[in-house]
């Protein structure tokens, strides 16, 4: 029964990598994933038979031969990418100063009308003081977008965005992307960009949370974004809606600057993060949760000040900022 299980799931898995990433024409696609399926249903067949051992013999042969071809699928470095993910952030340090090249600041005035920039910005990390979790629904209360936001001393904001790096014209498919379909970038933006798009332009429910974060532990995660950018640019990889998202990907991030982020399912239903961040004890816990994210929504206000650059001030009007902790 066990095996039979396993032959199905990977028959499955299989189908749908055919499907999706076989270089033919999609009715020679269909074919191939269709002959797999029916091919692992014969095994699962076959094991109440005396071809039991030939029929396993023979999946395991075919599944060795997909799955070699499934190793020489490398992520493009050069496409005709959308214009909002076609560069990828690069920084270097020289002491505290941060220099960025590749920062977002899109003028957006709707979906498809914006205008573009790209900068090169330099940032005093001995400035830095605050981390902000910027949580944007697109697909009701079970899935969102995951960004991070650095605050620095005189109202600098520089915001983060793990993202699926399309084609233009391409769209998210989280199931397509579980299969190999477009690679990583990581994004460094204004606010009012990053986040103004999703809030005022997209009409997603935005909200953002205060962490609980020292000056020096939002420094070690900062150069962290960066050393994962860099390395980004270096050698793509691919985005995945399971393994590597805009939350998997960040929680990677702070483990390796020595946090301890537990496995949770709330880190892949991440909808629920902020319930998670706050049982961890990363927001302001002298609150319930529930005012804490009644006061996160920041739709009105966002739309109230518009893509301007009081965009990031406006946001955060009323939101409770916890007690900064010193690290040991």
């Amino acid at each position: 029964m066990t095996l039979g299980l396993a032959i199905l799931l990977v028959s499955a898995w299989a189908s749908l990598a055919l499907w999706y990433r076989l270089p033919l024409p999609e009715l020679t696609r269909g074919v191939a994933a269709g002959l797999f399926s029916l091919f692992g249903l014969f095994t699962i067949g076959a094991l109440f038979s005396r071809w039991r051992l030939r029929a396993i013999l023979a999946f395991l042969i075919a599944l060795i031969a997909l799955l070699g071809w499934w190793g020489t699928i490398k992520p493009l470095a050069e496409a005709d990418w959308a214009p909002d993910v076609a560069r990828q952030v690069t920084g270097k340090r020289d002491a505290d100063m941060l220099t960025l090249t590749n920062v977002r600041d899109f003028d957006w005035r709707s979906n498809s009308d914006f205008t573009e920039r790209w900068a090169t910005r330099t940032y005093d990390l001995g400035k830095l003081q605050t981390v902000d979790l910027f949580m944007s629904y697109w697909a009701g209360p079970d899935m969102a977008h995951m960004m991070l936001s650095f605050g620095f001393d005189g109202g600098d904001q520089l915001a983060w965005s793990v993202e699926v790096r399309r084609r233009k014209g391409g769209e998210f498919s989280p199931v397509a992307d579980l299969f190999k379909s477009n690679p990583l970038v990581i994004i460094a933006a204004d606010e009012r960009d990053v986040v103004g798009v999703r809030s005022n332009i997209r009409g997603e429910d935005v909200e953002i949370y205060r962490l609980k974060a020292s000056p020096e532990a939002a420094r070690l995660l900062l150069l962290q974004y960066v050393t994962d950018a860099n390395a980004l640019a270096d050698t793509p990889a691919f985005y995945n809606s399971i393994t590597t998202n805009c939350t998997t990907t960040v929680a990677k991030m702070i483990r390796a600057v020595g946090d301890a982020i537990p496995f949770d399912w709330r880190l892949i239903v991440n909808g629920y993060l902020p319930d998670y961040a706050y049982d961890r004890g990363a927001l302001d816990t002298t609150r319930p949760l529930s005012e804490l994210r009644a006061l996160s929504h920041i739709d009105e206000r966002a739309k109230a000040v518009g893509l301007t650059e009081g965009y990031s001030q406006a946001i955060r009007v009323a939101v409770p900022s916890p007690v900064q902790l010193k690290m040991p």
